[in-house]
């Protein structure tokens, strides 16, 4: 009788041949490349432009394949199917940003001679896991003659990283009794970014005021040729340097920054490229802004989607109304999941929560106490799904994000569902979510790949 009761299964137990071992390191080991050059929501985008140029994408949509950016961030991709847009779309969303340390607008000082950057952390971190550890700066420094100037330092092996200095154990005492949000003060997440200072040529009649700060103008102004006041209009963010990597004596685990929610950007934006002769028009539209609730021109509460599905629509099918497409719309909210931590196992509720390498995961709801800000999709359309993946045999699981009342979340889902279109969460579980090195089961990417092309090319 077991076969009537539900298990998820593991993905190392379904891709045993040595073809579905092969296709499976590809995969990780090209997405370690994408993740690794990809570090921000710009580069998470001009990373997805560079891949559709390979396969024959266009800007705009005079041919069936095109793209539609917006300010470098968020990104909307189509590829025409051969059913009319009336019966809708297949898409699926996910998001470009992720939590980091944004640099202040005027964010240079100088302490004790120590030269730093003040920052502003962006979304939901944990303020100790951002000391003591290599960082690197990326943006774009955009000047008052509208020159944009890339940055990108702390990558190269020849270039200097940044850091956060961490107090020492003999003088952090009392801070044991504190509570996280009070023993790391967010504004003391400064990052080092140097301590030379300038000396007093013979000519000159005293020191500058802030010898080391003014040492780090100097060599701003030698290697990019900007001011101090250029910095109001930059945009840069100090992320963890170096790239991802496997983990693990198997390499059965990709570790890496930025995961959530790269991981769901690129193997949605493969699944795309992949897919075989659907029958539908398959769109991607990648937002930025998620992790700090999709306001914004560039998040999911922008009027930005709908310009463009308006704009494919006036292309391919001018007669079509937008509202017709809409309502009959399947879409996937691609988004990570969190998997059963071995050491917190007591944070999830077993028998409703992910499990690493059990395939990609899907959220009936999201939100918190009580659903609120939920989606909640439809069991209509969770049974497709299940039809769709175990027709392929593709592992999926359902799972809640914790117990009840202890976790909850947020995704875009809601955003979509305001259309009238099926939604449902889907994308893999990681360990350690929103750290600056997150954790992925190469299973899980090879298994959410495929779910992806397997919605794409559902008939």
């Amino acid at each position: 009788m077991d076969e009537l009761s539900s298990s998820s299964k593991s993905g190392c137990e379904i891709y045993r041949s040595a073809e579905d071992r092969a296709a499976m390191a590809a995969l990780a080991n090209d997405y370690i490349t994408y993740i690794s050059d990809c570090k921000t929501e710009r580069e998470a985008v001009a990373g997805v432009i560079a891949r559709l140029k390979e396969a024959g994408y266009s800007e705009g949509f005079g041919t069936d394949r095109g793209w539609q950016a917006l300010h470098g961030k968020a990104i909307f991709v189509a590829r025409k199917g051969r059913r009319p847009l009336a019966e809708g779309i297949r898409l699926i969303s996910a998001h470009t940003d992720s939590p980091r340390l944004d640099l202040k607008q005027r964010p240079l000082q100088e302490q004790v001679g120590v030269g730093q950057a003040k920052t502003h952390y962006y979304g939901g971190l944990r303020k100790y896991q951002w000391f003591a550890r290599a960082l690197a700066l990326h943006g774009v420094i955009v000047t008052s003659d509208g020159k944009t100037i890339p940055v990108s330092l702390g990558e190269k092996d020849t270039d200097p990283v940044f850091t956060i200095a961490d107090l020492l154990p003999h003088l952090s005492h009392k801070d044991g009794s504190l509570s996280l949000s009070d023993a790391f003060d967010a504004e003391k997440l400064n990052v080092i970014l140097g301590h030379e200072p300038v000396l007093k040529g013979e000519d000159e009649e005293k020191e500058p005021k802030d010898p080391v700060k003014t040492r780090i103008l100097q060599l701003l102004n030698e290697k990019y040729g900007i001011r101090e006041d250029d910095l109001i209009s930059a945009e840069l963010e100090a992320v963890p340097a170096g790239p991802a990597r496997h983990v693990g004596l198997d390499r059965g685990i990709v570790g890496g920054y930025g995961q959530d929610d790269r991981i769901c950007v690129y193997t949605a934006l493969r699944a795309l490229l992949e897919a075989e002769d659907p029958e539908y028009a398959c769109c991607l539209i990648f937002w930025d802004k998620e992790e700090i609730g999709s306001d914004g021109s560039t998040g999911a509460s922008s009027r930005f989607f709908q310009y463009c599905v308006e704009d494919m629509a006036a292309a391919w099918e001018p007669e079509t109304p937008f509202r017709k497409i809409m309502m009959n719309t399947k879409a996937l909210s691609g988004d990570v999941h969190a998997a059963v931590d071995p050491d917190w196992q007591d944070r999830h509720e077993l028998k409703n929560s992910a499990f690493f390498g059990h395939g990609v995961a899907f959220c009936k709801f999201t939100g918190s106490r009580g659903k609120y800000g939920a989606n909640d999709a439809h069991p209509e359309y969770i049974g497709w799904m299940r039809g769709v993946l175990d027709a392929r045999n593709i592992p999926w699981q359902m799972a809640e994000l914790g117990k009840v009342d202890v976790g909850g979340g947020g995704t875009v889902a809601l955003f979509l569902a305001a259309y009238g279109m099926d939604v449902v969460d889907a994308g893999p579980a990681l360990l350690g979510m929103h750290s600056p090195f997150e954790l992925s089961s190469v299973p899980d990417i090879y298994a959410t790949k495929l779910a992806y092309q397997a919605f794409f090319e559902a008939k």
